[in-house]
């Protein structure tokens, strides 16, 4: 078991205060700081307070830090990738390849030449990215594609007439490839179109937004994606998406194709090895619609809110991938020492309060905003909480 220090993500949606204050820094911090990401992930790996790169650290010696057994099946790499994610402005409206299709992908942009790190680039790796979010603070999403007959509604509650062909087209089709018709309508759009219907779904969601009738946080969230990304076909994409708020504490996962869009919030992010992004709108940056069309899962149902299952003292958030398994430790009060579980590669996360770490001889103190690596041979651990409200999470994978 090592220490870890963690590198940090500066993108423009993240938040100046979540971040640093975590991490017991200056707050605000003069850049927004988005993610912090805790892994071996090749294009930002964490490094080993011991000295080096846990990339290096698994590619030196992935029987000794993975398992044999998790080595082979894991081709020699971490599974998962742990994140902090922290955003004070919506993320873009995105969704994330199957395995089959992220290696089809990938190495159909490698023998076109397309650099690996292109702004053009769609598939970084050859690795699928399913993923899990847990609040750490009230967390606000678009997540998945609304029930037609709902979104048909919703359309009719905003009564814009610029947007009634669209209604009447989903309301002949109200199913899966009725919903694929309207978003593949929408996303490819003319500008010109866009730029008067866009300002014109505006005026509907100012009535909805102020009224006391439903689809008032639909029409709210429109109407700040509107503001935000004006002319952008994502804020009409947007509208046939599940809104939902997480507690803290509360979580949900994103299978591939699941269109979505994290809008405020902070929270802990576990997720298979990989980054690849399939863009649909709300964004500056590459946006390839016939892509995202491929990948589009628009039958499924929106999955669950996970709340946690017990596990000894810990809430375990279960999913059905095997490449990442989360867990979380509340101690309300304080408790004493509880058993780390065993099983493959670790990181364990302290979110508030703190922790002493002990195993093997040796402890460690987890401070808030501190992380600690732990290998397959890290076994019979015990973690004790020092102060109430201390709060821990523990990523791996599934396989027990």
């Amino acid at each position: 078991m090592e220490l870890l220090d963690n590198p940090i993500r500066p993108y423009a949606w993240g938040s100046r205060t979540v971040l640093a204050e975590l991490l017991g820094h200056d707050s605000p911090a003069p850049h927004p700081q988005a993610e912090m990401w805790l892994g071996a992930h090749p294009g930002d790996p964490s490094r080993l307070r011991g000295g080096g790169s846990l990339l290096d650290a698994v590619r030196a010696d992935p029987d000794g830090l993975l398992g044999a057994d998790r080595a082979r099946k894991w081709d020699g790499t971490l599974p998962f990738l742990l994140k902090v994610l922290a955003a004070d402005e919506p993320l873009s409206l995105q969704a994330h390849p199957s395995l089959d299709q992220a290696r089809v992908g990938f190495e159909r942009e490698e023998r076109a030449g397309i650099p690996r790190d292109a702004a053009d680039r769609n598939y970084r790796d050859a690795n699928h990215k399913p993923e899990l979010i847990c609040a750490l603070t009230e967390f606000h999403a678009l997540v998945g594609f609304r029930s037609p007959d709902a979104t048909v509604e919703l359309l009719r509650v905003l009564a814009v007439p610029e947007l009634d062909a669209y209604a009447q087209l989903l309301a002949g089709q109200p199913d899966a490839q009725g919903l694929r018709a309207l978003f593949t309508t929408w996303i490819t759009l003319p500008q010109s179109v866009l730029d008067t219907l866009v300002p014109a779904l505006q005026a509907g969601c100012v009535r909805v937004a102020t009224g006391d009738g439903p689809f008032r946080a639909e029409a709210r969230t429109a109407l700040e994606l509107s503001e935000r990304y004006p002319g952008d076909a994502g804020v009409l994409a947007a509208l046939l998406l599940n809104r939902i708020t997480l507690a803290p504490g509360e979580a949900v996962y994103l299978p591939a194709g699941n269109l979505h869009a994290y809008l405020q919030g902070a929270g802990i992010e576990l997720m298979a090895n990989s980054d690849n992004v399939l863009r649909g709108g709300l964004t500056p940056k590459h946006v390839d619609v016939p892509e995202l069309l491929r990948v589009l899962d628009f039958a499924a149902a929106p999955p669950p809110v996970l709340t946690g299952t017990p596990d000894g003292a810990w809430l375990r958030y279960e999913t059905p991938f095997e490449e990442f398994l989360l867990r979380r430790l509340q101690a309300e009060p304080a408790v004493g020492a509880v058993e780390v579980p065993d099983g493959g590669p670790r990181i364990l996360l302290c979110t508030a309060g703190t922790a002493c770490l002990r195993g093997g001889g040796g402890q460690l103190e987890l401070k808030r905003g501190s992380s600690a690596w732990l290998g397959a041979a890290d076994t019979a651990l015990t973690v004790e909480a020092l102060a109430p409200g201390t709060q821990l999470f523990l990523a791996g994978d599934s396989l027990g």
